[in-house]
């Protein structure tokens, strides 16, 4: 038995455990719905209407905070408490939700639920903003600050704040405690050295799995090692350079079959609303859309909301609103332009309604570009190793935060779980990992409990937060 199939052995029940708790489901006309997925879109649905619609209402104004940061209620420069612009806080927390997901999920949602399923994908996008909302702006409210000026925040602090008021004190510290081992357990996110190294390994026909691996994540331990202020900086390019070489070759593509573009855009309604019968239908398209967006944006997780808590302002609800952006770019924009660009080229009509276990992600997304760009491996290749690298980077630090908590800000268990992480990372390439997976995404999404539970709790709170900033936005204008 080599060093792979021991992994998966003994992860396996404990996996399966897990799993079996995380994503318990009901069936709905033959279609498995995780009730994990109604947490968090009942959550999502609940933040929309009590903040009155705030991901639409104040999408302008989180356009101009990203884009003006010197708003002077938003951020101060070096005199706000804090460690990285806005602008980089956004692109932080962005680098841990656009990556692979967004390129493989999308395929995925469209063959199992249809086209329709774009419809639900996108919708819940919308909703999702509330929710980011919601936990960044609360993330930095309840933020703390190391003695030499280090930002040291997360759900795990709010969480502990909210359930400890409703409880006693060690409760509330136990549920935070239980957020910050779930976030550790999800920044081992081998996912992306893997999917990273078999594109590579694509590409330049090279194989070499350890020294690839060792390669990447050495330089992932470097930019950790700086801390936030390095990541928000290496994400700050990263992100909008990976993302705009992927959108424009994907508006580009779908320009070259807009003859195809009315018939996938009606094909996307058609579906939503249960007029194709395959795949569930309605009820399908639904949960198959709304699951990879949930998937997708992490929205109500909490883990976005780890990053934007070292921002640079005096107004935490200002940062709420600068987070509800990610969901909009993340599955609205993203994800949207990758269904039309694979709906529009026709390579997902082989696959549409097949069994869930011969389902292709990636594959599909690469054929629909390499069919009009026969080079164009190339490019996701290098798509693919910034996104890799960006994401593992977010929740390596994601990881890191948690264990501040954990150890009450121990700097030398910090650099031990950097470099720790790191290395364990490095071996992503060789291992085959599907029950280290199961975990990891078991993990994750055991975040969102706690995350939830507290969020609750503090709707009237920060609902008033909400009023008093709205109102001196205001006054400001008058």
């Amino acid at each position: 038995m080599d060093l792979a199939q021991r992994i998966d052995t003994a992860f396996e029940p404990i996996s399966n455990a897990i799993n079996a708790i995380v994503f318990f489901s009901i069936d709905v006309f033959g279609v498995s719905l995780p009730l994990v997925l109604i947490w968090l879109v009942l959550g999502a649905t609940v933040f929309t209407v009590y903040f009155r619609f705030i991901n639409l209402r104040g999408f302008a104004h989180a356009v101009e905070l990203v884009t003006k940061p010197s708003n002077r209620r938003q951020n101060s420069g070096d005199n706000a408490p804090g460690e990285i612009p806005p602008f980089q806080a956004l692109a932080s927390a962005l680098s841990g939700t656009v990556g692979l997901g967004n390129i493989a999920s999308v395929p995925v949602a469209i063959c199992l639920g249809g086209p329709g399923a774009i419809f639900w994908m996108i919708l819940a996008g919308l909703l999702g903003m509330s929710s980011k909302f919601a936990e960044c702006a609360l993330a930095v409210k309840y933020r703390r600050f190391a003695s030499d000026g280090r930002v040291l925040g997360g759900p795990m602090y709010y969480i502990e704040a909210a359930v400890g008021r409703k409880t006693n004190k060690s409760i509330g510290k136990a549920a935070g405690t239980a957020f910050a081992l779930f976030t550790v357990g999800g920044s081992l996110s081998f996912f992306q050295v893997n999917q990273s190294y078999a594109q590579f390994s694509s590409v330049t026909g090279i194989e070499a799995p350890l020294i690839y691996g060792a390669i990447f994540c050495a330089f992932i331990a470097i930019v950790l090692l700086g801390g936030i202020k390095s990541i928000g900086r290496v994400t700050g390019i990263l992100v909008p350079m990976m993302a705009g070489v992927y959108l424009m070759a994907a508006v580009v593509i779908i320009a070259l079959h807009a003859d195809a573009l009315p018939g996938a855009v009606a094909s996307i309604f058609k579906g939503a609303f249960g007029f194709e019968a395959a795949g569930g239908g309605l009820v399908g398209a639904l949960i198959n859309g709304v699951q990879r967006a949930t998937y997708s944006s992490e929205a109500g997780v909490g883990s976005a909301a780890i990053a934007h808590a070292a921002v640079k302002t005096k107004e935490p609800v200002s940062e709420g609103y600068v987070a509800l952006l990610e969901p909009f770019i993340d599955t609205v924009v993203v994800c949207t332009v990758t269904a039309l660009v694979i709906i529009t080229t026709g390579v997902h009509e082989p696959y549409l309604y097949i069994p869930r276990s011969d389902i292709v992600g990636i594959d599909l997304t690469s054929a629909a570009f390499e069919g009009v760009f026969s080079w164009y491996p190339v490019i996701l290749l290098i798509s693919v190793l910034f996104f890799a690298f960006s994401t593992l980077l977010a929740w390596a630090f994601y990881g890191a935060q948690a264990v501040a908590y954990l150890s009450n800000d121990n700097r030398q268990l910090d650099i031990a779980f950097k470099i720790g992480v790191s290395t364990l990372l490095s071996f992503g390439a060789v291992l085959s990992i599907s029950a280290i997976l199961n975990f990891i995404d078991a993990m994750l999404f055991a975040m969102c409990v706690p995350n939830m539970i507290a969020l609750y709790i503090l709707l009237p709170e920060l609902k008033n937060d909400v009023k008093a900033y709205d109102q001196r936005e205001q006054n400001d204008l008058s």
